[in-house]
């Protein structure tokens, strides 16, 4: 089914021309093109290309936050993250690709939002989806650009043969995607158009995350029980750890807990996710095409990890020990396996699924009304029950927490925190939630040891970007430090 998925989306990419697969997609005259329904799913299909790519969100966009989170330890030439004090050249240059794949999809995205309505085949129906569906992904590259440069330059349908455009300030660039993923929202399907492409529950889910961001926590929490009381999705149940490979499994289409996964599989060739490339000691038996094992931790020496109760089902389904010359308590993470994988895996990544909403919604409870709630711990509680292979909808004395031991808003929010840590490990969301939160520098000095720079907490704006846009200043408009 997941192969199927991918073949139907390289096949509309192939048919939307070679133009298109050489990331030239302007070059395409909208009067031949973005007329019928099938061209314009084509032309939506190439803004996922370049964000799936193992240069972002395929693998080295994990690999960069993962390795500042306090419990993984960069090696080789990801070891210069280590030292919190921002980024080296070699590093330098792996964001720099990052910033020009997510524009590549913005432009993408630009396209259909400024062709489709030029569509002589198109419904209204159908126009506001699509339309919804490019917003979304417009909105969502620019999230994941304002949370690690803070303020870009704003590129949209309106100035799109425009090469010089200023830097925006962070707040406009979050009104812009805000605008983007609200307008989504109201024109997103009930159900996506493919499994893997956005429904108006995504939006939401995007919407939660972005509130959270800007601390405003009472439309986060108003939002992620919108998704909640939907009635649209469940926690997987799990009794055993290897249960948790029905929500990151290689061969797993789709689950009640997916919200919207970037979609991947072993076949046809070029879909597959190289994150665990990454992740992997080489014969390791979890991924048999190789491996870098890029970062590990330490089961005794990383607090993070040393302190996680072995009895959640979630520890042991994240490490395996793995010995080569660093100690005999040197640990990876195996949370994306794929022992059927011949070139690349067949996993998706789990970008926004329930349990994040369950866990954003209860922390925003707290943030928002200054306490915990009894539905706030019962949504948190959930998540933990499932944790230790227990029913998440049945309350349970001998893994619940107690809402009278974490009454006050601070430990409450700090145990929310904690959950995140562990539910999320290895999906890339950690180090964002300790930027978010403010608590970046004092968790990596009291895990790691290591004093973190100011300049750490953004990377610098491209060489790329100031090279060819003279609106950029290289000096007044860099991020501080670089």
């Amino acid at each position: 089914m997941k192969q199927s998925f991918l073949l139907i989306f390289t096949i509309l990419l192939m048919a939307s021309c070679s133009d298109m697969l050489e990331e030239k997609p302007k070059s395409i005259a909208a009067e031949v093109f973005y007329n019928t329904p099938t061209e314009v799913e084509a032309g939506l299909n190439a803004i996922y290309g370049p964000i799936r790519e193992g240069g972002l969100l395929g693998a080295l966009y994990e690999c960069q936050q993962e390795i500042y989170a306090e419990y993984l330890i960069g090696r080789g030439s990801h070891a210069p993250l280590n030292d919190y004090n921002g980024l080296d050249n070699t590093n330098i240059t792996r964001i720099d690709g990052m910033w020009t794949l997510l524009y590549r999809s913005v432009r993408n995205a630009n396209i259909v939002i400024e062709k489709a309505p030029l569509g002589s085949a198109l419904t209204a129906d159908q126009l506001d989806r699509y339309l919804g569906e490019a917003r979304f992904m417009r909105g969502l590259c620019y999230f994941f650009l304002v949370r690690n440069w803070a303020g870009v330059p704003l590129r949209t349908e309106n100035n799109s043969d425009s090469a010089n455009l200023r830097r925006a300030s962070q707040e406009e660039v979050y009104n812009l995607l805000v605008a983007d993923l609200e307008w989504a929202e109201q024109r997103l399907p009930d159900l996506p158009r493919l499994v893997g492409a956005p429904s108006k529950w995504a939006a939401k889910a995007v919407l939660v995350d972005v509130y959270m961001n800007l601390h405003q926590y009472d439309k986060a929490r108003d939002k992620a029980l919108e998704v909640i009381n939907s009635g649209k999705f469940s926690l997987v149940n799990v009794t055993v750890a290897e249960d948790f490979e029905k929500l990151f499994g290689a061969n797993i289409t789709t689950s009640t807990e997916e919200i919207f996964y970037l979609k991947y599989a072993r076949t046809p060739s070029g879909q597959g996710f190289s994150y665990p490339h990454y992740c992997h000691y080489p014969n390791s038996g979890y991924y048999p095409p190789g491996g870098y094992y890029t970062f590990y931790s330490d089961s005794e020496q990383n607090s993070f990890v040393k302190n996680w109760d072995k009895n959640d089902l979630r520890y042991t389904y994240n490490w395996y020990p793995q010995t080569f010359g660093l100690g005999p308590t040197t640990i990876l993470n195996k949370k994306f396996v794929d022992k059927g994988a011949v070139t690349a895996g067949g996993n998706d990544y789990p970008m926004y699924r329930y349990a994040d909403i369950l866990l954003f919604y209860a922390e925003a409870v707290a943030q928002a009304e200054g306490a915990p709630s009894v539905d706030a711990m019962e949504k948190l509680n959930m998540v933990h029950r499932r944790a230790y292979g227990k029913n998440p909808l049945v309350a349970d004395l001998t893994v619940d927490f107690p809402l009278a031991g974490y009454a006050g808003k601070q430990a409450f929010i700090d145990l929310v925190v904690k959950e995140r840590g562990y539910e999320n490990c290895a999906e890339g969301k950690r180090w964002l939630d300790l930027k978010r939160l403010g608590i970046a520098e004092e968790t990596i000095l009291a895990v790691k040891g290591k004093a973190m720079t100011q300049r750490h907490l953004l990377w610098p704006i491209p060489t790329v970007e100031y090279n060819y846009n003279t609106a950029i200043d290289p000096a007044k408009d860099q991020n501080p430090g670089y």
